[in-house]
């Protein structure tokens, strides 16, 4: 079975976690997978938005205890240096921060783990009224890594973060809302065509400003205002040399819907 399922119609690139007998647990070959299609999209032109989501009841479960505890079981807990050490992850968060394509996560189930940290990576986040979120490392004696650490605190302030990550709580949607953790939750009968909905909105805008907004906002998080003032000066002079600007000032005086082609 292909554990990550890719594709691409009209501009959108849906990748889908693909083990839904483990509720998508990660494995090495969707590790790498995943790291593959977002580099492969970065330089596709035909993508202009990306969609992780996962199969079945979750989107993502983390890590695979099961497999964990059968090491731990053969003996062979050696190899969980390598889980630590290995690059893949480390390489997937920076490049989902690096591309200019905006990622959307799409939380159709539990998000644990990794797997809640893999939401917190993406750019947005939206997820079904039937989603739940835990920090589940701490459940397992475990310390958190991809990143949630790092994204959590940024996303929901301190407090909520450091009682999410040390006690490993569920949330639900509405929960998670009100965290700011999801910007919408949608119904889970209608969440497919929902999903397709908001990605359109991003895949028919004008992809060279969008991507240098991505990259204003995440680099004036390190930047204090005067830094952010030169950023967003340098990005403006990039925008008004593309086509998508000419296009969106013409649509405007033309009174009509702009047709944004992406350069």
């Amino acid at each position: 079975m292909t554990e990550l399922l890719v594709e691409k119609q009209d501009r959108i690139l849906t990748l889908t976690l693909n083990r839904p007998e483990r509720l998508n647990a990660l494995s090495e070959n969707m590790r790498a997978g995943l790291l593959a299609e977002l580099e492969a999209a970065e330089r596709d032109p035909e993508v202009r938005v990306i969609v992780i989501t996962g199969a079945g009841r979750g989107f993502c479960s983390g890590g695979d205890v099961k497999a964990m505890n059968e090491r731990l079981n053969a003996g062979t807990n050696e190899r969980a240096w390598e889980d630590v050490l290995n690059p893949t992850r480390d390489d997937t968060l920076l490049q989902m921060r690096k591309t200019p394509k905006v990622i959307i996560a799409a939380v159709n189930g539990v998000a644990a783990g990794a797997g809640f940290s893999i939401a917190l990576g993406c750019d947005i986040r939206i997820c079904s009224d039937r989603a739940t979120f835990l920090q589940a490392f701490v459940k397992r004696g475990n310390h958190p890594d991809w990143g949630s650490t790092y994204f959590l605190p940024r996303v929901t302030g301190v407090g909520p973060a450091m009682e999410l990550l040390c006690t490993g709580d569920t949330i639900d949607a509405a929960e998670a809302y009100r965290l700011g953790i999801v910007n919408h939750v949608f119904p889970a009968e209608s969440f497919a065509e929902e999903t397709a909905k908001f990605a359109r909105r991003f895949a028919d805008g004008p992809t060279v400003a969008i991507g240098l907004i991505k990259a204003s906002v995440y680099a004036n998080l390190e930047r204090d205002l005067k830094g952010g003032l030169q950023q967003e000066s340098l990005s403006q002079i990039v925008v008004r040399r593309s086509e998508d600007y000419a296009e969106g000032i013409r649509a405007f005086a033309e009174k009509r819907p702009p047709n944004y082609q992406g350069r």
